[in-house]
């Protein structure tokens, strides 16, 4: 019950995160175009790949990390271990 509960709310959570991820991304893209001169422009564009860069690859980080810790199986004994 608690794995299942555990997977739910890591869904809705990964579904949160990666909306906030495109709302700040479209949030920066209205005002990176916004930009009048060319230079600041170019700078700005490049910052905003930065940020979705690391906005959608913490996205997926947090996700695999989760499902990792809840579907982890356990070992019985170590590898190697005697088993007498």
């Amino acid at each position: 019950m608690k794995q299942i509960f555990a997977s739910i709310l890591t869904t809705v959570l990964i579904i949160a995160l990666t909306l906030g991820a495109m709302f700040a991304l479209v949030a920066a893209t209205l005002k990176v175009t916004a930009i009048q001169s060319p230079l600041e422009r170019a700078i700005a564009v490049g910052a905003e790949l930065i940020l979705g860069i690391v906005l959608l690859l913490g996205t997926v980080w947090v996700a695999t990390h989760l499902a990792v810790r809840i579907f982890h199986v356990q070992e019985q004994a170590p590898p190697g271990d005697l088993l007498g």
